[in-house]
């Protein structure tokens, strides 16, 4: 809607996970440092956590694009499966052929195994991105763990990169989880942005989207840092309510009533329907007011 009014070439704060709209802040630039690291060495479980709207999907999408043309890679969204499930899952997604002569799991293990020694002695390497990873089932868990066994004299031809929310670095503190932390090689906690990195976050956004960083004055940073807890996915909801609403009010820029009016709104489904129709009424108030602002001066202009 208020694509065309501000001439922007895409939607800057949209919750899809585009890696051009990543923001490389001190603390993603570490998490990416720790996936390299992890799927350059010999192999084993990389574990990035960290809360819901922090960034994990969308740097792992990052780290998609920077993978070389020999790496086969398997992403997994939906973590609720079952092991024969994610096995045939697997084996569609790195295009093994699988004809089962028995039921079971062990012919998609035979084949995915034949096919990762094939793999790696065509000097290719196979990396799997379970996302959501916190939703799996411990038998999946196990499941991950004895592939991670399957390997040569030098390393691990399945690389795991699990991606989740806290409760799952939790989960893999548990006593009888030792033996699947124990193949996690590398680990990073990716936490919110701090209140310094809020304007050059929202800049960049702008910035990949064809806008001026002024569309949201640097000003009001503090304010949206307050807002969203630094919460990448919230800041994203937060400013996109705003350039809503000064495409409403017929503003060339977000100034600091319209960005308090768009967090209200943003945040109003933890408040009584009462305070909704407040926020509403608030909104429709500077509506109008600039409209009458705007009648006045047509009004008093002078006729030449």
């Amino acid at each position: 809607m208020y694509r065309d009014y501000f001439r922007l070439g895409e939607m800057p704060f949209s919750i899809a996970t585009d890696p051009r709209f990543l923001f490389m802040s001190e603390r993603h630039r570490e998490a990416l440092a720790h996936l390299l690291y992890g799927l350059q060495g010999a192999g084993g479980i990389v574990l990035l956590t960290g809360e819901i709207g922090t960034g994990k999907t969308t740097l792992c999408r990052s780290l998609l694009e920077q993978l070389p043309p020999s790496v086969d890679v398997a992403f997994v969204v939906n973590p609720r499966q079952g092991v024969e499930e994610l096995l045939r899952t697997l084996c569609a997604d790195f295009r093994i052929a699988v004809a089962p002569s028995r039921p079971g799991i062990k012919p998609y293990i035979d084949a995915l195994q034949a096919w990762l020694l094939d793999a790696d002695g065509r000097g290719r390497q196979a990396v799997l991105i379970i996302d959501e990873a916190q939703d799996l089932d411990p038998l999946v868990l196990k499941l991950l763990r004895l592939l991670t066994n399957i390997e040569t004299a030098t390393r691990k031809l399945l690389q795991i990169v699990l991606v989740g929310q806290p409760e799952l670095r939790d989960q893999l503190a548990r006593p009888d989880m030792r033996p699947f932390a124990q193949r996690v090689v590398a680990r990073y906690h990716l936490t919110q942005l701090a209140a310094s990195e809020v304007a050059a976050y929202v800049a960049h956004r702008l910035h990949v989207a064809g806008a001026s960083p002024a569309l949201i004055p640097a000003a009001l940073a503090k304010q949206i840092h307050r807002a969203s807890g630094g919460v990448p996915r919230l800041i994203n909801l937060v400013c996109d309510r705003a350039l809503l609403g000064a495409y409403v009010l017929g503003q060339p820029q977000v100034s600091a009533p319209i960005l308090r009016h768009a967090v209200a709104e943003v945040f109003a489904a933890r408040q009584p329907r009462s305070r909704r129709w407040v926020i509403a009424a608030g909104m429709l108030a500077m509506a109008g007011a600039a409209a009458v602002a705007a009648v006045g001066i047509a009004a008093t202009a002078p006729p030449w």
